[in-house]
Protein backbone atom coordinates (compact mmCIF):
# COMPACT_ATOMS: atom_id res chain seq x y z
CA UNK A 1 0.00 0.00 0.00
CA UNK A 2 1.26 3.35 -1.10
CA UNK A 3 2.91 5.46 2.22
CA UNK A 4 1.99 8.52 0.45
CA UNK A 5 -0.83 8.50 -1.99
CA UNK A 6 -1.53 11.61 -4.25
CA UNK A 7 -3.62 13.00 -1.52
CA UNK A 8 -6.93 15.54 -2.39
CA UNK A 9 -6.48 19.61 -3.40
CA UNK A 10 -9.86 20.76 -2.21
CA UNK A 11 -10.22 23.71 -4.20
CA UNK A 12 -7.49 23.98 -5.61
CA UNK A 13 -7.88 24.01 -9.35
CA UNK A 14 -4.07 24.32 -10.81
CA UNK A 15 -3.16 21.28 -9.18
CA UNK A 16 -6.70 19.77 -10.06
CA UNK A 17 -5.37 20.07 -14.17
CA UNK A 18 -2.26 19.01 -13.11
CA UNK A 19 -3.22 15.36 -12.09
CA UNK A 20 -6.03 15.28 -14.33
CA UNK A 21 -5.32 13.94 -17.75
CA UNK A 22 -6.31 17.00 -19.13
CA UNK A 23 -8.90 15.86 -21.97
CA UNK A 24 -11.64 18.25 -21.23
CA UNK A 25 -9.64 21.46 -22.06
CA UNK A 26 -10.62 22.91 -24.94
CA UNK A 27 -7.27 23.17 -27.63
CA UNK A 28 -5.47 20.58 -25.76
CA UNK A 29 -2.03 19.25 -27.62
CA UNK A 30 -0.06 16.84 -26.45
CA UNK A 31 4.06 15.98 -27.52
CA UNK A 32 4.27 12.00 -26.38
CA UNK A 33 2.17 13.23 -23.25
CA UNK A 34 5.28 14.96 -21.48
CA UNK A 35 4.31 18.49 -22.89
CA UNK A 36 0.59 19.56 -22.80
CA UNK A 37 -0.92 22.63 -24.17
CA UNK A 38 -3.74 23.96 -23.14
CA UNK A 39 -5.83 27.52 -22.61
CA UNK A 40 -7.57 29.39 -19.71
CA UNK A 41 -8.87 32.08 -21.43
CA UNK A 42 -6.86 33.58 -23.80
CA UNK A 43 -3.35 32.16 -21.93
CA UNK A 44 -1.43 29.60 -23.31
CA UNK A 45 0.47 27.32 -20.55
CA UNK A 46 2.72 24.94 -20.85
CA UNK A 47 2.69 21.94 -18.37
CA UNK A 48 6.03 20.23 -18.97
CA UNK A 49 7.29 17.18 -17.20
CA UNK A 50 10.06 15.74 -19.15
CA UNK A 51 13.44 16.13 -17.45
CA UNK A 52 15.59 16.66 -20.57
CA UNK A 53 13.19 19.33 -21.76
CA UNK A 54 12.74 21.07 -18.19
CA UNK A 55 16.73 21.30 -18.50
CA UNK A 56 16.30 23.04 -21.43
CA UNK A 57 13.88 25.92 -19.52
CA UNK A 58 15.78 26.23 -16.77
CA UNK A 59 19.42 26.18 -18.08
CA UNK A 60 20.20 25.61 -22.04
CA UNK A 61 17.68 28.60 -22.95
CA UNK A 62 16.97 30.17 -19.73
CA UNK A 63 17.47 33.55 -21.53
CA UNK A 64 14.24 32.98 -23.44
CA UNK A 65 12.40 32.58 -20.20
CA UNK A 66 11.29 35.14 -17.34
CA UNK A 67 9.62 34.45 -14.09
CA UNK A 68 5.64 32.98 -14.00
CA UNK A 69 2.49 34.78 -13.44
CA UNK A 70 2.94 33.67 -9.76
CA UNK A 71 5.71 35.04 -9.45
CA UNK A 72 5.14 38.14 -11.20
CA UNK A 73 1.90 38.50 -8.92
CA UNK A 74 4.43 37.83 -5.97
CA UNK A 75 5.56 41.67 -5.94
CA UNK A 76 2.93 42.83 -4.02
CA UNK A 77 4.30 41.37 -1.29
CA UNK A 78 7.99 40.93 -2.10
CA UNK A 79 8.72 43.56 -4.40
CA UNK A 80 11.71 42.91 -6.41
CA UNK A 81 13.71 40.66 -4.25
CA UNK A 82 15.62 37.85 -5.79
CA UNK A 83 12.44 35.80 -6.43
CA UNK A 84 10.92 38.70 -8.32
CA UNK A 85 13.56 40.41 -9.87
CA UNK A 86 14.98 39.87 -13.52
CA UNK A 87 17.87 40.42 -16.01
CA UNK A 88 20.48 42.63 -14.95
CA UNK A 89 19.05 43.75 -11.81
CA UNK A 90 18.81 40.42 -10.35
CA UNK A 91 22.17 39.61 -10.89
CA UNK A 92 23.64 42.82 -9.34
CA UNK A 93 21.37 41.61 -6.03
CA UNK A 94 22.34 37.98 -6.33
CA UNK A 95 26.11 39.07 -6.53
CA UNK A 96 25.84 41.67 -2.99
CA UNK A 97 23.45 38.45 -1.11
CA UNK A 98 25.99 35.66 -2.28
CA UNK A 99 28.80 36.02 0.39
CA UNK A 100 26.05 35.66 3.02
CA UNK A 101 25.18 32.26 2.12
CA UNK A 102 29.14 31.42 1.11
CA UNK A 103 29.76 27.74 2.14
CA UNK A 104 32.06 28.63 5.66
CA UNK A 105 29.52 31.24 6.32
CA UNK A 106 26.65 28.54 6.48
CA UNK A 107 28.63 26.41 8.45
CA UNK A 108 28.99 29.11 10.81
CA UNK A 109 25.26 28.78 11.10
CA UNK A 110 25.01 25.79 11.95
CA UNK A 111 25.35 26.29 16.05
CA UNK A 112 22.95 28.49 16.22
CA UNK A 113 20.26 26.33 13.88
CA UNK A 114 20.96 23.55 16.66
CA UNK A 115 20.98 25.72 19.61
CA UNK A 116 17.49 26.73 18.64
CA UNK A 117 16.03 23.39 17.92
CA UNK A 118 17.06 22.61 21.36
CA UNK A 119 15.32 25.74 22.40
CA UNK A 120 12.11 24.82 20.62
CA UNK A 121 12.18 21.15 21.72
CA UNK A 122 12.70 21.95 25.70
CA UNK A 123 9.26 23.32 26.01
CA UNK A 124 7.96 20.69 25.28
CA UNK A 125 6.49 17.52 27.82
CA UNK A 126 5.86 14.01 27.39
CA UNK A 127 2.33 13.83 25.99
CA UNK A 128 2.07 16.85 24.83
CA UNK A 129 -0.25 17.63 21.47
CA UNK A 130 1.49 19.49 19.18
CA UNK A 131 0.80 21.08 15.52
CA UNK A 132 3.99 20.82 14.15
CA UNK A 133 3.81 23.02 11.77
CA UNK A 134 3.32 25.94 13.66
CA UNK A 135 6.03 24.59 16.17
CA UNK A 136 8.61 24.41 13.01
CA UNK A 137 7.77 27.77 11.34
CA UNK A 138 8.49 29.55 14.96
CA UNK A 139 11.71 27.75 14.63
CA UNK A 140 12.89 28.66 11.18
CA UNK A 141 11.81 32.14 11.65
CA UNK A 142 13.90 32.35 14.56
CA UNK A 143 16.77 31.01 12.60
CA UNK A 144 16.24 32.71 10.02
CA UNK A 145 15.93 36.23 11.96
CA UNK A 146 19.27 35.21 14.08
CA UNK A 147 21.76 34.27 11.21
CA UNK A 148 20.56 36.52 8.37
CA UNK A 149 19.79 39.78 10.81
CA UNK A 150 21.13 38.94 13.87
CA UNK A 151 17.65 39.85 15.29
CA UNK A 152 16.22 38.13 18.11
CA UNK A 153 12.95 37.81 16.79
CA UNK A 154 11.85 34.44 18.46
CA UNK A 155 9.54 36.68 20.77
CA UNK A 156 7.77 38.24 17.57
CA UNK A 157 7.19 34.92 15.80
CA UNK A 158 3.56 34.51 16.73
CA UNK A 159 2.67 38.10 15.22
CA UNK A 160 5.22 37.37 12.19
CA UNK A 161 3.99 34.02 11.55
CA UNK A 162 0.60 35.60 11.71
CA UNK A 163 1.57 38.32 8.95
CA UNK A 164 3.34 35.75 6.82
CA UNK A 165 0.36 33.19 6.35
CA UNK A 166 -2.11 36.33 5.95
CA UNK A 167 -0.29 37.33 3.21
CA UNK A 168 0.33 33.91 1.77
CA UNK A 169 -3.11 32.98 1.64
CA UNK A 170 -3.58 35.43 -0.08
CA UNK A 171 -1.64 34.18 -2.80
CA UNK A 172 -4.21 32.27 -5.04
CA UNK A 173 -6.39 35.23 -5.15
CA UNK A 174 -3.27 37.43 -5.94
CA UNK A 175 -3.13 35.58 -9.32
CA UNK A 176 -6.73 35.50 -10.53
CA UNK A 177 -7.52 37.51 -13.46
CA UNK A 178 -6.95 41.22 -11.79
CA UNK A 179 -5.90 40.23 -8.96
CA UNK A 180 -3.65 43.19 -8.45
CA UNK A 181 -6.48 45.54 -8.70
CA UNK A 182 -8.55 43.23 -6.09
CA UNK A 183 -6.23 42.94 -3.84
CA UNK A 184 -6.56 46.84 -3.33
CA UNK A 185 -10.58 46.26 -2.32
CA UNK A 186 -12.47 46.37 1.05
CA UNK A 187 -13.05 42.26 0.53
CA UNK A 188 -11.79 40.26 3.87
CA UNK A 189 -9.16 38.58 1.98
CA UNK A 190 -7.11 41.66 0.73
CA UNK A 191 -7.74 44.01 4.10
CA UNK A 192 -5.71 40.70 5.50
CA UNK A 193 -3.36 40.80 2.99
CA UNK A 194 -2.58 44.52 3.50
CA UNK A 195 -2.38 44.14 7.52
CA UNK A 196 -0.18 41.05 7.30
CA UNK A 197 2.22 43.00 4.53
CA UNK A 198 1.99 46.34 6.90
CA UNK A 199 2.85 44.15 9.58
CA UNK A 200 5.95 42.52 8.20
CA UNK A 201 6.62 46.09 6.73
CA UNK A 202 7.07 47.75 9.79
CA UNK A 203 9.61 44.84 11.03
CA UNK A 204 11.75 44.90 8.41
CA UNK A 205 12.18 48.45 8.24
CA UNK A 206 12.34 48.95 12.10
CA UNK A 207 15.74 46.30 11.67
CA UNK A 208 17.29 48.90 8.79
CA UNK A 209 16.62 51.88 10.52
CA UNK A 210 18.20 50.31 13.60
CA UNK A 211 21.03 49.23 12.01
CA UNK A 212 21.63 52.41 9.67
CA UNK A 213 21.33 54.42 13.14
CA UNK A 214 23.98 51.94 14.83
CA UNK A 215 26.07 51.68 11.76
CA UNK A 216 28.30 48.93 13.26
CA UNK A 217 28.98 45.33 11.14
CA UNK A 218 27.02 42.68 12.59
CA UNK A 219 28.92 40.62 10.18
CA UNK A 220 25.83 38.48 8.97
CA UNK A 221 23.61 39.98 5.76
CA UNK A 222 21.62 42.53 6.66
CA UNK A 223 25.11 44.01 7.59
CA UNK A 224 26.86 43.24 3.98
CA UNK A 225 23.69 44.60 1.91
CA UNK A 226 23.98 47.84 3.83
CA UNK A 227 27.65 48.14 3.32
CA UNK A 228 27.59 46.45 0.09
CA UNK A 229 28.32 48.42 -3.09
CA UNK A 230 28.29 46.34 -6.50
CA UNK A 231 31.93 46.88 -7.67
CA UNK A 232 30.90 44.57 -11.20
CA UNK A 233 27.97 47.00 -12.32
CA UNK A 234 27.50 50.73 -11.19
CA UNK A 235 29.11 50.82 -7.81
CA UNK A 236 26.35 51.78 -5.80
CA UNK A 237 24.58 49.86 -2.78
CA UNK A 238 20.99 49.70 -1.99
CA UNK A 239 18.24 51.84 -0.80
CA UNK A 240 15.88 51.23 2.06
CA UNK A 241 13.66 49.73 -0.32
CA UNK A 242 15.67 47.30 -2.29
CA UNK A 243 17.05 46.35 1.33
CA UNK A 244 13.18 45.71 1.90
CA UNK A 245 12.93 43.79 -0.43
CA UNK A 246 15.46 41.58 -0.20
CA UNK A 247 14.68 40.92 3.53
CA UNK A 248 11.34 40.46 3.37
CA UNK A 249 11.78 37.63 0.29
CA UNK A 250 14.52 36.19 2.55
CA UNK A 251 12.21 36.55 5.94
CA UNK A 252 9.60 34.36 3.64
CA UNK A 253 12.00 32.04 1.44
CA UNK A 254 14.32 31.26 4.39
CA UNK A 255 11.85 29.84 6.54
CA UNK A 256 8.81 28.88 5.21
CA UNK A 257 10.29 26.52 2.84
CA UNK A 258 12.50 24.71 5.31
CA UNK A 259 9.49 24.62 8.00
CA UNK A 260 7.27 22.81 5.28
CA UNK A 261 9.82 20.48 4.69
CA UNK A 262 10.31 19.40 8.71
CA UNK A 263 6.52 19.45 8.89
CA UNK A 264 6.27 17.06 6.18
CA UNK A 265 9.59 14.96 7.21
CA UNK A 266 7.57 14.43 10.50
CA UNK A 267 4.94 13.20 9.13
CA UNK A 268 6.23 10.51 7.32
CA UNK A 269 8.33 9.24 9.70
CA UNK A 270 5.47 8.79 11.92
CA UNK A 271 3.53 6.58 9.17
CA UNK A 272 6.57 4.83 8.33
CA UNK A 273 8.63 3.14 11.91
CA UNK A 274 10.89 1.18 10.24
CA UNK A 275 12.36 4.55 8.70
CA UNK A 276 12.04 6.39 12.22
CA UNK A 277 14.15 3.34 14.09
CA UNK A 278 16.52 3.77 11.68
CA UNK A 279 16.89 7.34 12.01
CA UNK A 280 16.79 6.93 15.80
CA UNK A 281 19.53 4.61 15.44
CA UNK A 282 21.76 6.92 13.60
CA UNK A 283 20.94 9.89 15.84
CA UNK A 284 21.96 7.49 19.39
CA UNK A 285 25.08 6.99 17.83
CA UNK A 286 26.64 10.26 18.46
CA UNK A 287 25.47 10.13 22.12
CA UNK A 288 24.29 13.12 23.85
CA UNK A 289 26.39 15.76 22.14
CA UNK A 290 25.02 18.44 20.26
CA UNK A 291 24.95 18.32 16.68
CA UNK A 292 26.82 20.42 14.96
CA UNK A 293 27.48 21.63 11.19
CA UNK A 294 30.61 18.86 11.41
CA UNK A 295 28.39 16.38 12.30
CA UNK A 296 26.14 16.85 8.92
CA UNK A 297 28.52 14.82 6.79
CA UNK A 298 28.08 11.80 9.24
CA UNK A 299 24.09 12.32 9.42
CA UNK A 300 23.68 10.03 5.85
CA UNK A 301 20.30 8.23 7.08
CA UNK A 302 18.93 11.88 8.18
CA UNK A 303 20.41 13.51 4.81
CA UNK A 304 18.26 10.64 3.14
CA UNK A 305 14.54 11.23 5.09
CA UNK A 306 15.32 14.77 4.28
CA UNK A 307 15.71 14.32 0.53
CA UNK A 308 12.85 11.94 0.47
CA UNK A 309 10.63 14.43 2.07
CA UNK A 310 11.58 16.80 -0.71
CA UNK A 311 10.52 14.70 -3.16
CA UNK A 312 7.19 13.84 -2.07
CA UNK A 313 6.88 16.87 -0.66
CA UNK A 314 8.58 19.50 -2.10
CA UNK A 315 7.84 22.67 -0.31
CA UNK A 316 8.18 25.01 -3.71
CA UNK A 317 5.77 22.73 -5.54
CA UNK A 318 5.56 24.14 -9.01
CA UNK A 319 7.62 26.66 -10.93
CA UNK A 320 6.57 28.71 -13.77
CA UNK A 321 8.80 30.79 -16.33
CA UNK A 322 7.10 33.00 -19.08
CA UNK A 323 8.34 32.65 -23.01
CA UNK A 324 9.97 35.79 -24.03
CA UNK A 325 9.48 34.73 -27.50
CA UNK A 326 8.06 31.79 -29.46
CA UNK A 327 10.47 28.64 -28.66
CA UNK A 328 10.17 24.90 -29.86
CA UNK A 329 10.05 22.43 -27.23
CA UNK A 330 10.51 19.28 -28.71
CA UNK A 331 8.03 18.69 -31.07
CA UNK A 332 5.70 21.77 -30.08
CA UNK A 333 6.28 25.67 -31.39
CA UNK A 334 4.58 27.82 -27.69
CA UNK A 335 3.92 30.94 -28.26
CA UNK A 336 5.18 34.06 -26.96
CA UNK A 337 4.03 34.74 -23.37
CA UNK A 338 2.98 31.57 -22.76
CA UNK A 339 3.40 30.23 -19.68
CA UNK A 340 5.50 27.16 -18.90
CA UNK A 341 4.56 24.97 -15.87
CA UNK A 342 7.28 22.69 -14.16
CA UNK A 343 6.03 20.69 -11.41
CA UNK A 344 8.53 19.54 -8.77
CA UNK A 345 5.31 17.34 -7.41
CA UNK A 346 4.10 15.74 -10.71
CA UNK A 347 8.17 14.95 -11.84
CA UNK A 348 9.23 13.67 -8.07
CA UNK A 349 6.29 11.02 -8.07
CA UNK A 350 6.69 9.73 -12.13
CA UNK A 351 7.53 6.28 -11.73
CA UNK A 352 9.78 6.54 -15.06
CA UNK A 353 12.21 7.64 -12.70
CA UNK A 354 11.01 6.99 -9.22
CA UNK A 355 10.70 2.69 -8.45
CA UNK A 356 7.45 2.80 -5.92
CA UNK A 357 7.49 6.33 -6.49
CA UNK A 358 4.45 7.01 -4.47
CA UNK A 359 6.53 5.45 -1.20
CA UNK A 360 8.25 6.97 1.13
CA UNK A 361 12.09 5.03 1.08
CA UNK A 362 15.06 7.11 2.54
CA UNK A 363 17.22 4.12 1.56
CA UNK A 364 17.11 5.06 -2.03
CA UNK A 365 18.92 8.35 -1.17
CA UNK A 366 22.04 5.72 0.26
CA UNK A 367 24.72 4.40 -1.99
CA UNK A 368 23.75 2.14 -4.04
CA UNK A 369 20.19 3.59 -3.65
CA UNK A 370 17.81 4.04 -6.97
CA UNK A 371 18.23 7.70 -6.62
CA UNK A 372 21.53 7.65 -7.07
CA UNK A 373 21.55 5.90 -9.93
CA UNK A 374 23.39 8.16 -12.51
CA UNK A 375 21.06 7.00 -15.60
CA UNK A 376 18.32 8.56 -13.65
CA UNK A 377 17.27 12.19 -15.32
CA UNK A 378 19.21 15.04 -12.97
CA UNK A 379 16.17 17.17 -13.58
CA UNK A 380 13.91 14.21 -12.53
CA UNK A 381 14.72 16.00 -8.83
CA UNK A 382 15.08 19.73 -8.42
CA UNK A 383 13.65 20.93 -5.23
CA UNK A 384 15.20 23.95 -5.38
CA UNK A 385 15.24 25.00 -8.81
CA UNK A 386 18.44 25.13 -11.46
CA UNK A 387 20.05 27.50 -13.20
CA UNK A 388 20.79 30.85 -12.44
CA UNK A 389 17.89 31.36 -10.68
CA UNK A 390 18.10 27.65 -8.17
CA UNK A 391 17.73 29.13 -4.52
CA UNK A 392 20.27 30.77 -3.03
CA UNK A 393 19.59 28.95 0.61
CA UNK A 394 19.75 25.27 -0.95
CA UNK A 395 22.80 24.95 1.20
CA UNK A 396 21.51 26.86 4.07
CA UNK A 397 18.22 24.98 4.16
CA UNK A 398 19.58 21.42 3.68
CA UNK A 399 22.20 22.64 6.86
CA UNK A 400 18.85 24.03 9.20
CA UNK A 401 16.53 20.50 7.90
CA UNK A 402 19.13 17.85 9.09
CA UNK A 403 20.43 19.92 12.09
CA UNK A 404 16.66 20.80 13.07
CA UNK A 405 15.66 17.04 12.31
CA UNK A 406 18.45 15.36 14.20
CA UNK A 407 18.15 17.70 17.50
CA UNK A 408 14.33 17.11 17.80
CA UNK A 409 14.18 13.48 16.76
CA UNK A 410 16.70 12.31 19.04
CA UNK A 411 14.69 13.61 22.13
CA UNK A 412 11.50 13.24 21.28
CA UNK A 413 9.05 11.05 18.83
CA UNK A 414 6.14 12.48 17.10
CA UNK A 415 3.23 10.67 16.28
CA UNK A 416 0.25 12.08 13.99
CA UNK A 417 -2.72 12.33 16.29
CA UNK A 418 -5.53 9.90 15.45
CA UNK A 419 -8.18 10.88 12.82
CA UNK A 420 -6.31 14.45 12.28
CA UNK A 421 -6.80 15.10 8.42
CA UNK A 422 -3.63 15.74 6.18
CA UNK A 423 -4.60 18.13 3.21
CA UNK A 424 -1.70 19.44 1.24
CA UNK A 425 -2.24 22.71 0.27
CA UNK A 426 -0.51 24.51 -2.40
CA UNK A 427 -0.03 27.84 -2.23
CA UNK A 428 3.37 29.96 -3.32
CA UNK A 429 4.66 26.74 -0.70
CA UNK A 430 3.24 23.16 0.34
CA UNK A 431 1.56 23.50 3.47
CA UNK A 432 -0.21 21.15 5.53
CA UNK A 433 -4.25 23.07 5.29
CA UNK A 434 -4.65 21.88 8.52
CA UNK A 435 -1.38 22.12 10.41
CA UNK A 436 -0.40 18.98 11.78
CA UNK A 437 -1.27 17.83 15.45
CA UNK A 438 1.11 15.56 16.73
CA UNK A 439 1.47 13.96 20.33
CA UNK A 440 5.48 14.62 21.62
CA UNK A 441 6.31 11.52 23.19
CA UNK A 442 10.15 11.70 24.98
CA UNK A 443 12.81 9.02 24.20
Amino acid sequence: MPIAPRPRFPGEHILKMIWRPLEFLPGLKRDHGDVVLFHVGRQPIVLVSDPDRIRDVFVTHARQFHKGRGLERARMLLGDGLLTSEGDFHLRQRRLAQPAFHRARIAAYGETMATYAQRRCDRWHHGDVLDVSKEMAAYTLAVVGKTLFDADIEGQAHEIGEALSAAIAAFNFSVLPFGELLIKTPIPAARRFRRGRDTLDATIYRMIEERRHAGDDHGDLLSMLLLAHDTEGDGTGMSDLQLRDEVMTLLLAGHETTANALTWAFYLLSRNPSALESLHAELDSFGDAPFGADDVARLPFTRAVLAETFRLFPPAWIVGRRALVDYDLGEMTIPARAIVLMSQWVVHRDPRWWPDAESFMPERWLPGGSALDPARPKFSYFPFGAGTRVCIGEQFAWMEGMLALATIARRWRLDLVKGHPVVPQPIVTLRAKHGMRMTASAR
